[in-house]
């Protein structure tokens, strides 16, 4: 497995404040991390993923509405379309699990 190296500057590189990482949500902090899992499980290679978020950040950037910026929904349709590829998760399967989450009782750990 090749060296993980987040980019420091250019379209895939993460949000910073001195230095360190900086998530707006609990989700995104957990979305880096299973990322991060992932990657170290061998369940894809990093420059398969950067590939996929500068594809993400470049489709956002060509919406002529594309709304606020949120780097890290970014990182989700990112991630979202390796696992497709790969076959390890498909969209449907995505979407069930996220109804499921999003029908647990209010006040639930899981946003």
């Amino acid at each position: 497995m090749t060296e993980t190296r987040l980019d420091e500057t250019g379209p895939a590189a993460p949000p910073r404040q001195n230095g360190e990482l900086v998530f707006a949500a609990p989700w995104e902090s957990r979305l880096f991390g299973l990322t991060m899992a992932l990657l170290q499980a061998g369940a894809f290679e990093w420059e398969e993923f950067r590939t996929q978020l500068i594809a993400a950040i470049g489709e956002w950037e060509r919406q002529p509405d594309h709304g606020a910026w949120r780097y890290y929904e970014r990182w989700q349709v990112a991630l979202e379309r390796l696992l497709a590829a790969k076959d390890l998760c498909q969209p449907s399967e995505l979407s069930r699990r996220t109804e499921a989450l999003a029908a647990r009782p209010a006040g639930h750990d899981h946003r």
